[in-house]
């Protein structure tokens, strides 16, 4: 059983969660009956006396909403996103059962569909809000050294080292790292305060009331992982895994269960459901007007391709995209015709003899890609994203490259992360890839709006470009 020492902050949670509630009921009441906001249809329309009367009902409603919603499992590790997420949930079920209250007293107080609507929304933002300032504060206490709690490392390697790191920057959390437990000692261990084995655990916890351990063994150590939670048993600590997935850099660790059984998504996109419709209307309508705007550039680019080199305007190369599907990207054209006749396919370099006069300006100032736009609005390519490559050389690079083809799990982009990072052209592939699988596991709208500022900011005339 684990013991939480939390009573008091749930307590000073629950009662401004529900003085917030309180005050969007009233407020609700007030924009819709005396703001003048709104045309007021009801007969007879509801007192105030009538709101005040109903407002301990909602209160009770209120506890039983955010209770069923789990919003009050807290602990230092709860991430901003799951509370507001909880918070919209329970603001949601305290209406409906408004809503089925109204129905079951036919109290024409709460009869006003408005009404319920603005309490609703009133309600998780006033949540939202109060929640967001009690952490903030919470927070400060925490950096500066108030309402500590202690931990402890099990392990002493890359993964306990980085575990270590982790917490330290995440001073807010207010979990103090006393030291490291390891039954196989090294010499790499020197620089570490080391507080002894794992046998010596539960001595630990209770000399140094310690709250929080954290097993960061190997994989391969997984009977040590075992031995040390059994050790671990017969005292009252919380007890976390931090998993040793290396090889996994970039992607998202996602957890659920099965009839039970815990399951770890080792490899997941975030690009689905409704994130996928996001960003397809993102790049519609972004690539939409940036062929609209673009058009006369365009147009006069194809004109001096045509009036100074032979061949056709645009140059249609197979890439592979999304799940390692090809298709057709289009280029303007800027090398000869026959550029690769005699070598196949090969990277462009520096100084490139195949590359036309006017060419050589394209592919400096990126303007060879703007025909991509009409990939975007296809659907075969995303504004942002890995920039896609040759099958040719994807075969090359997957043997030789971890986790290179995870970057498939998304659509290619005409820029990405790693692009406006600077790993662009003839660089580094391993950073192209870290910053190509950071960008997949931490996708959000806002982060591809960043990117294409960045890309514009900065310029699209790159050195590696070639």
């Amino acid at each position: 059983m684990i013991k939480y020492r939390h009573q008091a902050l749930c307590a000073w949670f629950v009662l401004w969660d529900l003085i917030s509630t309180a005050a969007a009921w009233l407020t609700a009441y007030w924009i819709r009956f005396q703001s003048g906001w709104f045309a007021i249809n009801l007969s007879p329309v509801p007192t105030f006396r009538e709101c005040l009367r109903n407002l301990p009902i909602v209160i009770v409603l209120a506890v039983i909403a955010f209770r069923m919603m789990d919003q009050y499992s807290i602990h230092r590790l709860r991430r901003l996103r799951e509370e507001l997420v909880t918070i919209v949930k329970s603001s949601a079920l305290l209406t409906l059962l408004v809503m089925a209250t109204t129905f079951f007293l036919r109290d024409h107080a709460y009869e006003s569909r408005i009404t319920l609507g603005l309490f609703g929304a009133l309600t998780a933002c006033s949540v939202g809000v109060t929640r967001r300032c009690s952490w903030a504060g919470i927070r400060y206490f925490r950096s500066h050294g108030f309402n500590q709690s202690f931990a402890v490392i099990v392990g002493t390697g890359r993964v306990a080292r980085k575990t270590a790191r982790a917490l330290r920057r995440a001073h807010w959390m207010g979990i103090q790292v006393l030291g490291f437990v390891e039954d196989r000692p090294s010499r790499w261990m020197s620089d570490l305060k080391l507080l002894g084995s794992f046998a010596d655990l539960p001595d630990l916890v209770r000399k140094h009331h310690i709250g929080n351990i954290f097993i960061a063994l190997p994989m391969k150590r997984y009977d040590d992982a075992r031995r040390v939670f059994n050790i671990l048993s017969k005292t009252i600590v919380e007890v976390r895994l931090v998993a040793d997935v290396p090889a996994l850099a970039g992607l998202s660790l996602t957890t659920t269960t099965i009839d039970g059984l815990p399951v770890v998504g080792l490899r997941e996109s975030p690009h689905f459901g409704l994130n996928v419709v996001v960003k397809r209307v993102m790049d519609f309508i972004l690539s939409s007007l940036a062929l609209v705007i673009l058009s006369p550039v365009m147009f006069a680019i194809a004109l001096l391709i045509k009036l100074t080199s032979k061949g056709p305007v645009f140059y249609r190369q197979q890439r592979c995209g999304l799940n390692g599907r090809t298709f057709q990207m289009l280029k303007f054209r800027s090398m000869r015709a026959d550029a690769e006749a005699q070598t196949g396919a090969v990277w462009a370099k520096e100084n490139d003899p195949r590359r036309t006069r006017l060419g050589t300006f394209l592919r400096k100032t990126s303007l060879d890609e703007l025909p991509q736009f009409i990939n975007v609005l296809k659907g075969d390519m995303s504004l942002v994203g890995p920039r896609p490559e040759r099958p040719e050389f994807i075969h090359q690079f997957s043997d030789t490259i971890p986790n290179y083809m995870a970057r498939h799990a998304v659509k290619t982009g005409i820029t990405g992360w790693a692009q406006v990072n600077g790993w662009r052209g003839n660089t580094s592939l391993r950073k192209r890839i870290q910053y190509d699988l950071y960008y997949i596991a931490h996708w959000t709208p806002w982060l591809d709006l960043r990117i294409l500022w960045l890309t514009v900011w900065h310029g699209l005339v790159n050195r590696h470009a070639y």
